[in-house]
């Protein structure tokens, strides 16, 4: 029985400086329309990192090519060595074809932890936009913060059922927005800007965290710059671009049309 991850796993995770390990599934479950959580056995906190980081997967192999793709952490359980995702699966991609198809016992290399965006240490409040995709590095963030912190949340969810919502610590001040996409184009901020235009923001100082589609990502960034939000105040994660499959290592392609 294997036991150990491919060597390609291996040798990417030296390159990157991470763990790689072989990881099995526990479950694979739907949370709401558009998530699966995909609990996986493994080296937890080894893989798992921080509120904010995320792992890489492969999801697919052939003769010519890996893919992979990268999850923010959900939740991490290290007594039971075990790690959860919250994944897209409202699209046809290689991520959400692997996790709905996911079967307790199967094998997958895992390699973690990825990511550069943390929680801001040292602010008043914490400022969180975007999409679906975002809500689970979203909320185990949020979950990380301290009584006294304060937390906002600007959503667009596809579906009212997609409403999830995340444990705070008591004492942890909470503002949400839920937006509904309606009949947007993915690529349309048009919700998102109107939501966080209409949001007053806290006095003191404050970082924002945006995650999700490309387009969308620049859209807002630029949105919180005429508001006077400085640039290291923002912290932009694009998960996928719309009409665009991710690049076989799980990030979109940042090239411009």
């Amino acid at each position: 029985m294997t036991t150990s991850p491919r060597a390609n796993s291996l040798e990417l995770a030296q390159r990157l400086g991470a763990s790689a390990a072989l990881c099995h599934v526990v479950r694979a479950q739907s949370v709401s329309p558009s998530l699966t959580a995909l609990t996986l056995s493994g080296p937890a906190r080894a893989l798992g990192g921080e509120p904010g980081n995320d792992v890489m997967l492969l999801v697919d192999e052939t003769d010519t090519h890996v893919v992979r793709r990268r999850y923010s952490v959900r939740s991490l359980e290290p007594e039971r060595d075990e790690l959860t995702l919250w994944v897209s699966t409202g699209h046809d991609g290689a991520g959400a074809r692997f996790a709905r198809s996911a079967q307790a016992g199967q094998g997958v290399d895992v390699i973690g932890p990825r990511g550069k965006i943390l929680i801001e240490p040292g602010v008043d409040w914490h400022l969180f936009v975007g999409d679906v995709s975002a809500l689970g590095a979203f909320y185990r963030m949020a979950e990380s913060l301290a009584p006294g912190a304060q937390a906002l949340f600007v959503l667009e969810i596809p579906t009212p059922e997609d409403l999830l919502t995340p444990r705070l610590h008591e004492g942890v001040a909470v503002t949400g927005v839920f937006v509904d996409r309606a009949e947007r184009a993915p690529r349309d901020p048009t919700g998102l800007l109107e939501a966080l235009g209409a949001l007053e923001l806290p006095g003191g100082a404050g970082h924002a965290y945006l995650f999700g589609e490309f387009g969308v990502i620049r859209s807002l960034g630029a949105a919180l710059a005429e508001r006077g939000m400085a640039r290291e105040a923002v912290s932009s994660k694009a998960y996928w671009r719309a009409g665009r499959a991710n690049a076989d290592h799980g990030e979109p392609v940042k090239t411009e049309e």
